[in-house]
C-alpha cells in the first residue's frame, strides 16, 4: 500500500518483467499470426497510407512482428527508416530495402538487433518522418507508452520535439497489452495511436 492508502501502482521495472514473461511464452506460429493481422490493421491507417517515410523497427524475439509491415510499406513506395543503436542509447537511422539489407548485430550484453547494413544517414534522419513506429511493452487510455527502459526512443522524441516535426506516433502492441495505466515520468510523451492484431485505437492528438 501507499502512504495514502491507495494500492501501491506497480513500477516500471516490475511491469516490464510482467509483459515480457507473456511474450516470451509465445509461440513463433503466435508471433507469426500476429505479424500478419497487426500489418493488415496498420496499413489501413490514414496516415500510412498518404506517408512518403515511416521511420520503423524490426520486431525482435516475442515483440509484435514488423517485417511483413515493412515489406508492404516498401511495395506501396514508401522509404522506410530502421534504427541502428548507437554506445550512448541513442539512435542512428539507415534505409530498408529489404530483408537482405539487415545485419544481425549482438550489441554487449544486451539484446540482439536487425539493424540496416547501408549508409548511416544521421540520429537526425527521424525528423523528416512522416510516421514514427514506436516499439514498447504496453499503453494506456491517455496513449502513454511503457517502453523497454533504454531510453532511445526518449531521445528520439525529444529531437523530434527539438525540431519542431510532427510525425504520427503509433506504437505497435498485442490486445493484452493495451491497458488502463501505466506509470508515466515528466518526460513521457503520448502516441498518438496504437495498433494491434485487432484494431487500431487513437488517443487526443494535441492541436
Amino acid at each position: 500500500m501507499s502512504h495514502l492508502g491507495r494500492p501501491a501502482e506497480p513500477d516500471k521495472r516490475t511491469l516490464r518483467r510482467d509483459y515480457l514473461a507473456v511474450r516470451n511464452r509465445l509461440t513463433a506460429d503466435d508471433v507469426r499470426e500476429g505479424a500478419v493481422a497487426l500489418a493488415r490493421r496498420a496499413l489501413e491507417l490514414p496516415e500510412l497510407t498518404g506517408a512518403r517515410t515511416v521511420a520503423a523497427y524490426v520486431s525482435v524475439g516475442g515483440e509484435p512482428g514488423t517485417l511483413v509491415l515493412l515489406d508492404a510499406l516498401r511495395e506501396r513506395g514508401v522509404r522506410v527508416l530502421l534504427p541502428a543503436l548507437l554506445p550512448d542509447n541513442d539512435l542512428d537511422w539507415g534505409a530498408y530495402t529489404g530483408e537482405g539489407s539487415l545485419a544481425r548485430v549482438q550489441h554487449g550484453g544486451k539484446m540482439t538487433l536487425f539493424e540496416p547494413s547501408g549508409e548511416r544517414l544521421g540520429p537526425d534522419a527521424v525528423t523528416g518522418a512522416d510516421v514514427v513506429l514506436l516499439p514498447g511493452l504496453a499503453v494506456d487510455g491517455r496513449g502513454m507508452r511503457l517502453g523497454r527502459g533504454g531510453g532511445s526512443y526518449d531521445r528520439v522524441l525529444a529531437r523530434l520535439e527539438r525540431a519542431g516535426a510532427r510525425p504520427a506516433l503509433v506504437v505497435l502492441l498485442y490486445d493484452a497489452e493495451v491497458v488502463a495505466r501505466v506509470p508515466e515520468e515528466a518526460h513521457d510523451r503520448p502516441v498518438h495511436a496504437v495498433v494491434t492484431p485487432s484494431g487500431v485505437r487513437r488517443f487526443n492528438r494535441p492541436a
